[in-house]
């Protein structure tokens, strides 16, 4: 296992601004997609049920990642309950997420970036961002965090200046429209894949649980305090952009600007505030979410998922090349702007098939293993059978209206979104069928021993 020890630098602000950041972006665009689909008041409803889903989901989470405090994250909890395939198929479900959200952040911050400069390309703006923080995460964790720390303070101040600026121009004419069409509940349904959006990477923060000095206490602590930091935003965020007139028209890559446009002028100086910082709000999410998926191409690489050179860490201890692998297809998907909103359904349907995984993983858990050391244990049965019940319903919606419906550009040609997953899982499948199930190991000496990994 040689230079395969992650270095364990992090507190519980740590993980906190990790969590939060990782998703912070999810409040500053994509969500607003949810208009289209089930107007103000479908979206609402929508967004409540997300909330609901998440604070019962990140409580379920918190006791399984503090009793296994492990890189891989899902992976490793399915692996544990289901074995090396459960383990695996949880794992491809969690790089589809965390491989797909950079690229459609990555579009959302050359079209801020556009709207603040529209002499700028919004593709050369998306792909070199992409590529810097990249680079960035080089760095090693400990300056990763820091990074995001600051990134995720800022990010949330724009979100306060926004409340602030916007709250006192809310219509409630515009919070519920006198023509719009009958709420209906298929458009509540359809609403659903982007109002996870809110929400989605959250749980990314388990993935740096080995580099947490205490995960046993801090663990929950960072998974709680920011659970209810987003859910207190997403209830803001959602009145605001709608009461503005956010939820009218085309959906933009830039819903707060551009609902703030409707009471201030494009050039007043809190519009351009609430921009600049919105930029601020995407880095954090884009920076977050990469160290997500270096992490999450680390553990499957080391539990022999993956093919091994993936494992290997730098003097600084990162994952080099779990880092730029997963990293150059997001650039390649970031490259071509038409589709975030492809990008954001395809992340989404990997995270909830992830979630699902994850509470069946802690069910049979809690029976299997009774006596399996639990730091934090949520109200069982009750707590993770609303979340299981929640995800399987939000998976129907995603397959149902995102998968069998929509299509994306590859090479010219139109894809739907269900034969993209299915050829990606195909290829998953057929690797570990040739290679991966003859080399795994379960990452037998984290997840079925479970030690801590020691400070270096």
């Amino acid at each position: 296992m040689e230079n395969q020890t992650l270095r364990k630098t992090l507190k519980p602000i740590h993980l906190w601004s990790i969590a939060v950041g990782m998703v912070i972006s999810g409040q500053y665009f994509g969500w607003n997609y949810g208009f289209s689909e089930g107007g103000v008041i479908g979206m609402t409803i929508a967004s409540l049920l997300v909330t609901v889903f998440f604070a019962c989901f990140i409580f379920s989470y918190a006791e399984l990642s503090t009793s296994i405090p492990n890189a891989g994250g899902p992976s490793a909890y399915a692996a544990r309950a289901m074995g090396p395939f459960g383990g695996y198929a949880a794992g491809i479900a969690c790089l589809l997420e965390f491989v797909f959200a950079p690229p459609a952040i990555a579009v959302s911050t050359g079209a801020y970036v556009h709207f603040l400069v529209p002499a700028v390309s919004p593709v050369w703006v998306t792909t070199g961002v992409f590529v810097l923080f990249i680079v960035i995460n080089m760095v090693g964790m400990k300056g990763a965090a820091l990074i995001e720390l600051v990134a995720t303070v800022i990010a949330l101040v724009g979100l306060a200046l926004f409340y602030t600026a916007g709250l006192p121009h809310v219509s409630l004419d515009r919070l519920v429209p006198a023509e719009a069409s009958p709420t209906t509940m298929g458009g509540v349904l359809a609403a659903v894949p982007f109002a996870i959006w809110f929400f989605l990477a959250i749980e990314g923060g388990a993935m740096a649980a080995e580099e947490v000095e205490n995960p046993k206490r801090d663990i929950p602590r960072g998974f709680i305090s920011g659970i209810v930091t987003l859910a207190a935003a997403t209830v803001l965020t959602l009145l605001v952009t709608a009461g503005l007139g956010g939820g009218e028209g085309a959906p933009a890559d830039y819903p707060l600007p551009q609902a703030l446009s409707n009471v201030y002028d494009e050039g007043n100086w809190t519009v351009v505030a609430v921009t600049v910082i919105g930029l601020v709000g995407l880095i954090a999410s884009l920076h977050g979410i990469i160290i997500g998926y270096s992490r999450q191409t680390y553990a499957l690489s080391r539990a022999g998922y993956l093919p091994k050179f993936l494992s290997r860490l730098n003097r600084r201890g990162v994952p080099v090349w779990g880092l730029i692998i997963p990293g150059a297809i997001g650039v390649v998907c970031a490259g071509s702007a038409a589709f975030a909103s492809a990008l954001i359904e395809l992340a989404v349907f990997g995270a909830v098939l992830m979630y699902c995984l994850s509470m069946i993983s802690l069910f049979i858990l809690r029976f299997k293993e009774p006596k399996l050391e639990r730091p934090f244990r949520v109200a069982f049965p009750v707590v993770p059978a609303v979340a299981l019940a929640l995800g399987l319903l939000f998976l129907f919606c995603v397959v149902r209206y995102s998968m069998l419906v929509k299509t994306m550009p590859v090479l010219g040609v139109n894809v739907p979104l269900w034969a993209v997953v299915a050829a990606i899982y195909a290829a998953a499948f057929l690797y570990y069928a040739v290679k991966g199930r003859h080399s795994v190991t379960a990452d037998r000496a984290v997840i079925a021993e479970q030690p801590l990994v020691q400070n270096r």
